[in-house]
């Protein structure tokens, strides 16, 4: 299990690389990609693990997992905003920035900063004239993989 003052986090390896999963206190409120071994099973985790899994297996499966963003009210709003992105379709930084009253270049940082990437999409959020960045190892390319594969309509990708 985890160590003192850690919390619990599982690692699955996924098409995209390996993929972290981070609880505290019964809500994931982490995800990252990188390889760094979480092997605590705890009911959520597996449950996370789970559903990145079906999400990688299908076009269609979504995700249903409880979530807390801790983060500023900004941030909690945008990562709100990008979960309410279906899958399959996109929206341009400047429209979410109209939305919540900040700059699409803040609305560019706080996709950066989204502590739960995958399950909270922020690679649905793209550019007036382009994708846009990605904060995941791969980067831009990593982002391409996850549009094309859910189908997101328009991508000439």
């Amino acid at each position: 299990m985890c160590h003192a003052g850690a919390m619990p986090a599982l690692t699955l390896d996924t098409p995209t690389g390996p993929f972290t999963l981070i609880e505290r206190e019964g809500a994931l409120v982490a995800a990252r990609w990188g390889d760094d071994r979480g092997r605590d099973e705890t009911p959520l985790l597996i449950e996370a693990a789970r559903q990145v899994a079906a999400y990688f297996a299908s076009e269609d499966a979504g995700f249903d997992l409880p979530l807390r963003i801790e983060g500023s009210a900004v941030q909690q709003a945008a990562c709100a905003a990008m979960a309410a992105i279906p899958r399959g379709e996109t929206r341009t930084y400047g429209e979410i920035a109209r939305d919540l009253g900040v700059s699409a270049q803040a609305m560019g940082q706080l996709c950066g900063r989204n502590p739960i990437p995958l399950i909270v999409p922020c690679h649905r959020v793209l550019g007036s004239n382009g994708l846009g960045g990605f904060s995941a190892p791969g980067g831009v390319e990593t982002k391409v993989w996850l549009l094309r594969h859910e189908r997101a309509g328009g991508l000439l990708i």
